[in-house]
């Protein structure tokens, strides 16, 4: 198990005892960070591990099972099964019911992730109704529903075409999602079509209107005699605008009505339907109706419905240019390749390609699958997946990515990923999930859209109400008017799109840059970060270390140097890699050693073949052995002076070498800390090297602040003391040490040349190891949360505004009411601005400094 996951309990009691749980819904070192910290809320002595990679849970605590749970699930981690006490834990067996239910034992801790494409969503109010009736489905732990994508994410064991029923079941219609360059692909065709479709709805319904509005200007014959015969043809004219092009208002608004439910078609449809129904009833009952009551709106309900189909007509379309990030990750999946198997070469399809197969690529071809070069020499242009704009050069035993386009060489190359499995795959997978995501400001505008449609519905018979009762005459009309207006003008389209439209931009934009968020949580809180944690090793310098002096004390060089290569064989901690390279260089051959350990944060030990001890590692490790260095102290002090990290060789209890080794800053470094700074970032660099060499470095790229001589847990502790002094951190990281600090903070940074660990502890990863990403990763976070912001007041101050003035409250002042068709154009208008505004996320460019 990895330490990334492990907190130590302060104390443990008799009271205390040990539980498992399996947690669907968790997928990274952040889940757990949540998961810890709402259980030590109750129990501060909690023990509290994760292993996201298998879904499991362990928790020491004196919370019973049912305090646990009920603390996990406010937590957003429901269990997926009950909790086992692990001393009496047995392996268990599904039995012949559980088969028949489909489901076993552990059958939570095999939950997969679907993705639905839904039909028939016109608003917030429909995204809550799927989203509710897919919650509710057995099987499902977790479900959200994008707008703006018109698709859902849901993780759990529930089937498909339960999903698909349970969708349908609440009125509205569901495909699976197989194939997600073939959806988009569909999705892109449909809203083609779809926009095509409203936008002749839209002429024909305006071609009715507008003259028929400019003729009763002129020409407004009263409904007798022959003006009856004239306002029934008109009127017929517009059932026939309502029952083609508008016909989906109302049908969308049975259905909801079927379900007890309500959405934005169904205030078109009562708005748009009360006018038509009032005026023909004028036009067939004018001899007996008062003179005061003898208005007629039918060129209302045209104009409504025709403004309203180019409304959404022109939110398809500005809606379709949201997606542009994943569209070309798509775009870069190659369809083809060419694989070499019983030495013939042969064109497969991409889905035929298989771990093994030996791949070959031409100059100027997209490679297929990720893989190891076998033969031939290219360099590969990687900027489309990590942002580096020179192309790498590669040769035999490099690693190459799927999406990477070859240079002027021709490679062949070994499958080790396919598929979704390949770094492109995964890198789509986090984006389409990210996209999908909310960030907790949208929290509000979905509370508030799962009661809107009721509400305005309720404000427009009060607002008929006392219009009837305590209005001026005519009553019925000015009745009739108001009550069709606030139906009309309520927009529960923008409070839908304002956050959806700008994380799937921001998260984009992101990506188009080598930054991947994992969620729109990690998102928002990047924006609000005060401080940032660094390491030094692999961040602010290259990771690429090398051994620039050697001292020997009493022992052959080669004696020495054997003992190292064998000590850090196998490690992948750069600065053993630098060891091992320099023992090689000097053709040292490993030396036999026994009972090998790896001590975090110090180094290594172990015991030459005759039981020599042996000790590799840093200062603190030798001296808590017992070791004497005075014999090094000068030579140490000499290179720390010149910034060299310090790793000594202790055999038989006695200092036997000392290393200095240099690993030199990012070209880029001091540049980037200037940019986080200006940015208004506190910049802390966190650091197991010694004092000396910390101090250098920090004075070189302009950190005023740093600790050095950092076990793991101290940086852990560090960043815990500093969010407890109210500041909000975020972690930059690449190896498993910095593992425990990524899920402490706030926000989590993994370099994606990093470890697993790292990466999967960390809300973002850097696909380049420059800082410059964390800068365009936050500044990209705060523009979008700005722009969220802007859309959600927008949204809210629409209808806010609107709906007062619909309902007649200017009256008393101008004598006058807001018209059906200006609220039909004001509704349309209120969410293509929160789209069009959320499309200016699109024009944020980086700042000098990355952009050079």
């Amino acid at each position: 198990m990895s330490d990334a996951s492990t907190e130590a309990a302060s104390s443990e009691s008799p009271a205390k005892g040990a539980t498992t749980r399996t947690i669907p819904g968790m997928n990274c070192q952040g889940c757990v960070k949540r998961m810890r910290e709402a259980v030590q809320s109750v129990d501060p002595s909690a023990d509290v591990i994760g292993t996201p990679n298998e879904k499991r849970l362990e928790v020491v605590s004196s919370l019973t099972d049912a305090e646990l749970d009920q603390r996990l699930t406010e937590a957003g981690y429901p269990p997926g099964e009950a909790a086992l006490n692990v001393a009496d834990q047995q392996p268990e067996i599904a039995t012949p019911a559980d088969a028949e239910k489909g489901s076993s034992p552990h059958s939570h801790g095999q939950g997969k992730k679907q993705r639905l494409v839904i039909s028939g969503m016109t608003c917030a109010s429909c995204v809550k109704s799927v989203q509710k009736a897919l919650e509710r489905t057995e099987g499902v732990d977790t479900a959200s529903v994008n707008f703006g994508t018109h698709s859902a994410q849901v993780f759990g064991i529930a089937e498909t075409q339960a999903l698909i029923a349970a969708v349908e079941s609440a009125g509205y219609g569901a495909e699976p999602i197989v194939d997600m360059r073939e959806a988009e692909r569909t999705r892109a065709k449909q809203d083609a079509k779809t926009y095509q479709k409203r936008l002749r709805g839209s002429a024909i319904s305006l071609a009715l209107a507008i003259p028929l509005m400019v003729s009763m200007l002129f020409f407004h014959p009263h409904p007798m005699g022959l003006g009856r015969l004239y306002w029934l043809v008109i009127g017929l004219l517009t059932l026939g605008i309502m029952a083609f092009p508008g016909r989906h208002f109302f049908v969308n608004a049975w259905k909801q009505f079927r379900h007890r439910q309500a959405n934005m078609d169904t205030l078109v449809a009562m708005g748009t339907g009360t006018a038509w129904l009032y005026s023909m009833a004028v036009v067939l009952f004018a001899p007996w109706l008062p003179e005061v009551a003898q208005g007629i709106y039918f060129e209302a309900s045209a104009m409504v419905i025709g403004l309203i189909l180019l409304g959404n007509a022109m939110e398809l379309r500005a809606r379709g240019r949201t997606s542009n990030a994943l569209k070309r990750l798509l775009d870069l999946q190659s369809r083809t390749a060419r694989v070499i198997r019983d030495s013939h070469e042969q064109e497969v399809d991409i889905d035929a390609v298989r771990a093994g197969d030996h791949v070959r690529v031409r100059p100027g071809e997209r490679l297929p699958v990720d893989g190891e070069v076998v033969e031939g020499q290219s360099h590969i242009d990687e900027s489309m997946l990590t942002g580096e704009p020179l192309p790498i050069a590669k040769s035999a035993g490099d690693e190459v990515s799927a999406g990477t386009v070859n240079g002027k060489g021709s490679l062949i190359y070994r499958a080790t990923r396919v598929g979704a499995d390949t770094r492109l795959g995964q890198i789509t997978e986090q984006v389409a999930s990210a996209q999908n995501s909310r960030p907790p400001i949208g929290e509000l505008a979905d509370q508030v859209s799962s009661v809107f449609v009721p509400s305005v519905m309720i404000i427009a018979i009060l607002t008929a109400l006392v219009w009837f009762n305590l209005g001026p005459a005519p009553q019925v009309i000015h009745m009739l008017v108001t009550a069709t207006t606030v139906l009309i003008i309520a927009c529960p389209c923008a409070l839908g799109l304002a956050t959806p439209i700008s994380t799937m931009i921001g998260v984009g934009k992101a990506a188009e840059h080598g930054v991947l968020v994992r969620s729109g949580e990690a998102l928002q809180t990047a924006s609000k970060l005060t401080t940032l944690v660094v390491d030094k090793t692999g961040t602010l310098t290259q990771g690429k270390p090398s051994v620039t002096d050697a001292q020997m004390f009493g022992v052959e060089q080669s004696t020495a140097l054997a003992l190292v290569n064998a000590l850090e064989r196998g490690s992948e901690h750069p600065l053993a890699a630098a060891l091992m390279t320099y023992a090689e260089e000097h053709n040292a051959n490993p030396a036999e050693i026994k009972d090998f350990d790896s001590v975090t944060g110090g180094g290594v030990k172990a015991q030459t073949a005759d039981g020599k001890a042996l000790l590799l590692g840093n200062a603190r490790l030798l001296s808590e052995a017992g070791v004497d260095l005075k014999a090094g102290e000068e030579q140490a002090r000499a290179l720390e002076e010149q910034a060299r990290t310090l790793v000594y060789l202790a055999v038989d209890g006695k200092l036997a070498a000392l290393f200095g080794i240099s690993d030199p800053l990012r070209h880029d470094t001091v540049a980037a800390i200037k940019r986080l700074q200006k940015d208004g970032l506190t910049i802390v660099m966190l650091t197991g090297d010694n004092e000396h060499t910390a101090k250098a470095i920090a004075q070189e790229v302009g950190i005023d602040e740093f600790r050095a001589g950092l076990l793991p847990e101290d940086k852990h502790a560090e960043i815990e003391r500093r969010q407890k002094a109210g500041e909000i951190v975020g972690m930059v990281g690449d190896g498993i040490n910095d593992a425990p600090a990524l899920a402490r903070a706030n926000v989590g940074f993994a370099i994606g040349q990093g470890t697993d660990v790292a990466i999967e502890s960390a809300g973002i990863t850097l696909m380049r190891g420059s800082l410059h990403g964390v800068a365009s990763a936050i500044e990209i976070s705060r523009a979008t949360l700005r722009n969220i912001k802007q859309n959600l007041v927008g949204a809210f101050g629409y209808n806010l505004l609107c709906i007062p003035i619909a309902a007649g409250v200017l009256y008393p002042l101008t004598g006058m009411l807001l018209s059906p068709m200006i609220a039909g154009a004001a509704m349309s208008l209120s969410s293509i601005t929160v789209v069009s505004n959320a499309n200016r996320l699109r024009l944020w460019k980086a700042s000098q400094e990355d952009a050079s």
